[in-house]
């Protein structure tokens, strides 16, 4: 299995890449609606507030996601399968034993969130605990420690983050545009300032949006082999998988903000495939299902 461990280095050093790029990209817009505005403040303003967000995010990103979801902690005696699947693939995986929750909702799907090993978190739906056999939660626990292991979860919290504070910056300088405010008019200068902020404003948050996409997609195939590695049997993630997705209804704490850490699009199938490929958080679940039989 060299190749997958080679796969794995790839895309973290890919993925923080990515992030470097990010913080350009916030720095840059700073740096734009500042010069637009001539207030070089505005681009301290950002920086300062980018490192809040990331430190708060970094520190208090389990507890905000499991808030968000109305998780309940998982104690060992209701949820009996679950807690002693995910005690064992902890003990193999060398991990700590995470947090477990459980969301009440029909609709079969989990994830897993925390900064690190230490501060693990895995919910899961009350529909998976009654849809799945053991075999098949196995493979989805195992799935969710990958998440864990592979150092996925912190990554995919700060790409979230960055996104939001650069459409929290376009959302800003918009407002401004609208109702007006002090800039410097230097003639042609100016006037290229002003379209320079304005493409950004406007591009800046689609970018970010794909580039978290982009890191969702590649992640959940990572998870996929390294859960099947864990378990040695990769047809149970694969059987979970198509259970999953054959349910057709959408979860009812569905939030886009917090979909790409989920095992499965948590909207169910309620858009056209096109539209489902160019911006799903997860790759179609055939193209999951093959990899992990090697079809």
């Amino acid at each position: 299995m060299a190749d997958l461990y080679q796969e794995r280095s790839n895309n973290l050093t890919k993925t923080w890449a990515l992030m470097a790029g990010f913080f350009l990209v916030v720095i840059g817009i700073g740096w734009v609606i500042s010069a637009y505005y001539g207030n070089p403040g505005i681009l301290y303003g950002a920086v300062i507030f980018s490192v809040l967000m990331n430190v708060g995010s970094y520190w208090f990103s389990d507890k905000v996601v499991i808030g968000m979801t109305g998780a309940k902690p998982a104690s060992r005696e209701e949820f009996f399968d679950l807690y002693t699947v995910t005690e064992n693939l902890a003990i193999t995986a060398g991990v700590p034993m995470p947090k477990l929750y459980v969301i009440n909702d029909p609709a079969p799907n989990a994830f897993a969130t925390g900064r690190d090993e230490k501060h693990a978190v895995v919910a899961a739906t009350t529909g998976l605990l009654k849809m799945l056999n053991r075999t098949e939660l196995e493979g989805v626990i195992a799935h969710e420690l990958s998440h864990v292991k592979n150092r996925d979860m912190l990554v995919m919290t700060v790409a979230v983050v960055l996104a939001g504070f650069v459409a929290i910056i376009a959302d800003i300088f918009l407002r401004m545009s609208m109702f007006g405010g002090n800039r410097d008019d230097n003639g042609k200068a100016g006037a290229l300032l002003a379209v320079l902020a304005i493409v950004a404003a406007i591009l800046a948050p689609i970018a970010a949006q794909l580039i978290q996409l982009a890191i969702s997609r590649k992640r959940e195939f990572l998870a996929d082999a390294s859960g099947a590695l864990l378990t040695r049997y990769p047809e149970g993630l694969a059987s979970a998988l198509q259970k999953i997705s054959g349910y057709a209804a959408p979860m009812k704490s569905a939030s886009h903000a917090t979909a790409h850490l989920f095992i499965a699009n948590p909207f169910g199938r309620t858009a056209g495939q096109f539209i489902n490929r160019l911006f799903a958080t997860h790759p179609p679940v055939e193209e999951r299902v093959k990899a992990l039989l090697g079809k």
